[in-house]
């Protein structure tokens, strides 16, 4: 049993390294892609089905925006709802039985180790990160499209000196969100996958069956966190300090 932090590298192209959970990052992309082609060549008035299923999804978390943005939730909805169902995905598909168990051995330090093909996007820092990036620059576009240069008041308010030292504190929590961000959600789904993986070698088939549950839940709860917290975020930063 080999538990490695870092995505493992699967191929190369054109110098650059192709890791398995890139590979997985492009499968998500191509799978929402294509159910989003697929929902709107085939939309009936009157739906069926998938669409029904889908529908349902889209008013509920729209229901959740608006109870929480107001006029402003269709304005934050298209990223947060895109953020909620790419994660989603992307924790879901690291519990498909050929994810992770579908590899090869490669020999590194003389000692040979299981390379999978494929591991969860978001147990990987980079992604989570890079997520989390996304998500922290349209906090910021939105702020100074809303309040224009009076955003960064609250970051550099030299009125008084403790009203200073508080927008520093502002800054720094500013920043924080990033790793906030990216380290929670790395850490739930890498450590679920790590005890799937621990359950499966101590108790074959039937032991990590309960467990795969509980990741589907978690991996939904992540994924409502992040969009929701996004969600949060740019309708605190659209508001000015005379409107808290």
């Amino acid at each position: 049993m080999n538990i490695s932090l870092a995505a493992e590298p699967v191929f190369y192209f054109l110098g650059l390294k192709i890791t398995n959970s890139l590979l997985a990052t492009w499968m998500v992309m191509g799978l929402l892609i294509g159910l989003a082609y697929f929902l709107g060549k085939k939309i009936k008035t009157i739906p069926k089905g998938f669409q029904n299923l889908f529908e349902m999804i889209f008013e509920a978390f729209l229901g959740l925006t608006e109870s929480v943005a107001g006029n402003k939730s269709r304005l934050f909805f298209p990223l947060t709802f895109t953020l909620f169902l790419f994660i989603l995905i992307s924790n879901w598909f690291g519990l498909l039985p050929f994810v992770g168990s579908l590899g090869f051995h490669e020999e590194i330090h003389g000692k040979e180790i299981f390379v999978p093909l494929l591991r969860a996007a978001t147990s990987d820092l980079n992604t989570t990160l890079a997520l989390a990036l996304i998500s922290l620059t349209a906090i910021q576009y939105y702020g100074v499209k809303h309040l224009h240069l009076s955003y960064f008041k609250k970051f550099f308010d030299l009125g008084s000196p403790i009203k200073f030292f508080l927008s520093l504190l502002e800054l720094i929590s500013e920043f924080s969100k990033i790793l906030s961000f990216s380290f929670r959600l790395f850490g739930n789904i890498f450590a679920g996958e790590v005890l799937l993986m621990v359950i499966a070698f101590l108790l074959p088939f039937i032991g990590p069956l309960p467990f795969f549950g509980l990741e589907l839940f978690v991996g939904f709860v992540q994924a409502l966190v992040f969009g929701m917290l996004t969600l949060v975020f740019l309708n605190v930063a659209t508001i000015g300090h005379e409107e808290h």
